[in-house]
């Protein structure tokens, strides 16, 4: 993983907690110890988007958290989220949200009734990716070996989430699934949909050319509307309950077909059979871990009884 790619894992850390403070190009640009131009450059290419775009995004999805989970007036949400006054701030919620601040809080959430305990997880769901949504399927260029894989079957339960279909060649694979999980973070936050948990991808077809996957977010049970009306391709699904073949993949992402094909080994070796497509669960924020080492991913493979 080349050096940059700490630097502006440092600037991300940064812009996670300090939205009210000087987040300017050359105060970012600084904090990484690139120029102006050069972090500019590397920030954008790694993220797949500039850092104004990133830092405006964050401080909008934290001020939508806020306006459904807690009792702060517009102007002091608007405030403690970087926003210099009450009309800059609704006049960006607009452009973004579709609608007002108090029209998107009088509205609620979209499960309807949302428990404390999801309206917390919503918030820490929305903080933890929102920050680093350009880098799941990250290509880190790692040519360390993979280590062996443990493999077990075990019982979970239904989950609902929010998806949307793509057939992709392997080679876009990565800048799919990242285009993917900012349009589905968008979607959810505009519809106000309680997130409970990090992303994942599903793959329904595996072709020797073209690959049709499903980037998705859990979501909180309740009413939600199953099919997007504003043209997003974004749908409410439902990942399989039940008996499911289960390892742990530690190391960058692209090692992920050698958790697949151990899996498939094991089911094979127990007698068993596949009962639908697989999917991968990211268990840990790369924007946390400048080590691809570190990265973990859960893989699931459903399987008959």
């Amino acid at each position: 993983m080349p050096a940059s790619f700490a630097r502006v894992q440092k600037v991300l850390t940064y812009l996670a907690g300090n939205f009210d403070g000087d987040v300017s190009l050359d105060a970012l640009a600084r904090r990484a110890g690139l120029s102006r131009f050069r972090f500019h450059r590397v920030f954008s290419a790694r993220m797949r988007e500039t850092p104004a775009r990133l830092t405006a995004r964050l401080r909008l999805a934290r001020a939508a958290v806020m306006l459904l989970t807690t009792q702060d007036s517009v102007l002091d949400i608007a405030l403690a989220c970087g926003f210099q006054s009450h009309e800059t701030f609704c006049r960006a919620f607009q452009r973004h949200f579709k609608m007002s601040p108090r029209n998107y809080r009088r509205r609620g959430f979209a499960q309807g009734t949302v428990s404390p305990a999801q309206a917390r997880r919503h918030a820490e769901t929305v903080n933890e990716i929102g920050p680093c949504l350009g880098l799941y399927g990250m290509e880190s260029n790692s040519k360390e070996n993979a280590v062996p894989y443990t493999v077990s079957k075990r019982e979970i339960a239904a989950q609902p989430v929010l998806i949307t279909s793509r057939r992709v060649k392997r080679s876009e694979i990565a800048a799919t699934i990242a285009e993917s999980l900012g349009r589905i973070f968008t979607h959810a936050q505009q519809h106000g949909i309680a997130l409970t948990g990090l992303p994942f991808t599903r793959y329904t077809d595996m072709g020797p050319g073209l690959i049709t996957l499903e980037p998705g977010m859990r979501i909180a049970s309740g009413s939600v509307t199953p099919a997007s009306h504003d043209g997003s391709e974004v749908v409410v699904e439902t990942l399989p309950g039940g008996s499911v073949a289960t390892t742990l993949h530690s190391g960058p992402y692209e090692g992920l077909p050698d958790a697949y094909a151990a899996i498939q080994q094991w089911v094979e070796a127990e007698g068993l059979t596949a009962a639908g497509p697989p999917w991968e669960a990211y268990v840990n924020d790369p924007s946390e871990h400048a080590d691809p080492a570190e990265w973990k991913t859960e893989v699931f493979w459903p399987l008959v009884g």
